[in-house]
């Protein structure tokens, strides 16, 4: 594999589309990038959603978040895709809109679960709010910024489409866990990389490190590397919802 120089990010800005947590390392790719690279975070941008690619390529309306640290970066990024079926917003909170891209996965991949285990309507309405909850209080613990920054579309709106549309693979591999399936299977059904798999695994490495909790999370995370049966962990999940 080939090793890049330590100044290979010298004097350029970089765009991120990646949703997710380094595996190994438990960390953003900024940080990544910053602790191997120097980069800094004023050179920094990622996108967010809530969208799907799908929907894009039929050029039905979508909207996308630019965020970084440096505002003048994230409105210029931001300008390269606002078209006629693309709507952008900006946002100067690159860790909450990053951090809420990987939660959303973790907790759609939970609503497939309960699909999967015949739950209705109402439930899932009860769990996915308190889905926000729980991220929102993981907000306030890791991000950089205060809560006024809050991006409604790049959280909330990430978070319900993700979790109620037939297209993400996240609740499809949900699914197929909460009708029986193992891991193993699911992967193979899907075909896909189901990004909320991996995503738990990360986020439960980073809550170990800063000693913080997620329950919602960390029952996904048992059900999907602990073997822990998903009927069972759901019904703790119950308990955490109100």
């Amino acid at each position: 594999m080939q090793v890049l120089p330590k100044d290979s990010f010298l004097n350029k800005n970089i765009l991120s589309a990646i949703k997710g947590i380094l595996p190994e390392q438990a960390l953003l790719l900024n940080e990544y990038l910053h602790e191997n690279f120097g980069v800094l975070d004023v050179q920094y941008a990622c996108i967010s959603g809530p969208c799907h690619a799908e929907e894009v390529a039929a050029e039905k309306l979508s909207y996308l978040t630019f965020a970084s640290s440096n505002e003048r970066l994230a409105i210029d990024a931001a300008k390269q895709f606002q078209g006629e079926h693309l709507n952008t917003v900006v946002s100067t909170d690159i860790y909450g809109v990053q951090y809420a891209a990987v939660l959303k996965n973790i907790y759609a991949l939970g609503a497939g679960i309960a699909h999967g285990l015949d739950y209705g309507d109402n439930f899932l309405s009860v769990y996915i709010t308190n889905c926000f909850a729980e991220l929102q209080t993981f907000m306030d613990v890791i991000s950089t910024q205060s809560l006024h920054h809050y991006n409604t579309s790049a959280y909330l709106g990430d978070l319900l489409v993700t979790c109620y549309s037939m297209h993400s693979r996240n609740r499809t591999f949900g699914n197929y866990i909460g009708k029986g399936y193992s891991v193993a299977a699911a992967k193979l059904e899907l075909n896909m990389v189901a990004e909320g798999y991996y995503a738990s695994r990360g986020i439960h490495r980073i809550c170990e490190r800063i000693d913080y909790k997620l329950p919602i999370a960390d029952v996904i995370y048992d059900i999907l590397w602990k073997q822990q049966p998903p009927h069972d962990g759901f019904k703790m999940i119950e308990g955490f919802c109100s």
